[in-house]
């Protein structure tokens, strides 16, 4: 597992009938990987994991595995109301030929340090793949401070890299002041990439990479090359899509624009709805001007399921 570059926090697509549509997730993953994407994260937030079931988890991963092997590396998000849970799905996840592992705060409840460094270690001893720890205090309400990773990371041999998406670029220079580069430090929040970048992020889980992967290769790969103007220029064109990973709709925004592009539905499994009125007009407007005003890029063409 190497631990770099942008990796899609991949969506989960769903058919008329509500089920998950693993030939598409699968076609959607080489389209990812054939523009430049470095690995796929599955079953994430993004992914709307919290309302997969168990066999679904698995049956995504064993598509995704077979699709991605020898193309790029493949990260299952390991999400679970109990730690036993989210061992069982680890165990499975590395059953079926993960490269690597995103482990998350358990859903629902939010615990102590004791708590939440007990359950991280019970997922980590559990597995012998390579490891990112998943920081988002916004949406899970579990905060891991850079002192607490260090820690964990001291500890655990496996724990080799983490997501900050605590929205504050200064927890990379935080942890890389505690730790150095003894974790790759990615960047899970779109509109902060080239901060983060600055800080010594070597990564980017990104959302809209979903819709549109060339130009987010680009966009990082330009923030990493030091190519200040070509870097500015795109992302001031991004900056108003990439705004929709920070909201509580990201979900239903980042699938808008694939659905918008032809490379995806808007379809999503209950509690989320789709959005309708005008919400949606608002959206589809933001979405329809930047794609009018989209730079030129060679790019894969999506071949659909």
């Amino acid at each position: 597992m190497k631990w770099t570059g942008v990796m899609p926090a991949i969506t989960t697509c769903f058919t008329q009938n509500n089920e998950v549509d693993y030939c598409f997730v699968a076609k959607h993953a080489q389209w990812l990987l054939e523009n430049g994407c470095a690995g796929i994260v599955a079953l994430g937030s993004l992914g709307e994991g919290a309302t997969l079931t168990s066999e679904e988890k698995a049956g995504i991963l064993q598509s995704l595995a077979q699709q991605t092997r020898g193309k790029g590396f493949l990260v299952g998000a390991v999400s679970a109301l109990s730690t036993d849970e989210a061992v069982c799905l680890a165990r499975k996840a590395e059953a079926v030929g993960c490269d690597g592992l995103m482990i998350l705060p358990p859903y629902v409840y939010q615990g102590d340090w004791r708590e939440m460094k007990w359950h991280v270690t019970t997922v980590l001893r559990a597995t012998r793949l390579s490891c990112m720890l998943y920081n988002n205090p916004v949406a899970y309400g579990t905060d891991f401070t850079p002192a607490q990773i260090a820690e964990l990371a001291k500890e655990h041999e496996n724990l080799q890299a983490v997501k900050e998406s605590s929205t504050d670029v200064r927890r990379v220079t935080a942890i890389r002041a505690l730790l150095g580069d003894r974790l790759a430090i990615f960047v899970g929040v779109d509109d902060a990439i080239l901060e983060g970048i600055a800080a010594g992020a070597v990564g980017w889980i990104a959302g809209l990479a979903d819709a549109l992967p060339r130009e987010s290769v680009d966009l990082f790969n330009s923030g990493m090359d030091g190519s200040k103007q070509e870097a500015s220029e795109l992302y001031r064109w991004f900056l108003p899509l990439l705004r929709l990973d920070t909201v509580p709709k990201f979900v239903q925004l980042i699938k808008l624009v694939q659905e918008e592009l032809g490379v995806g539905s808007a379809r999503v499994r209950g509690p989320r709805m789709e959005l309708t009125g005008s919400e949606l007009e608002g959206a589809r407007s933001l979405i329809r001007e930047s794609l009018r005003t989209r730079p030129s890029r060679r790019s894969f063409t999506f071949a659909g399921a």
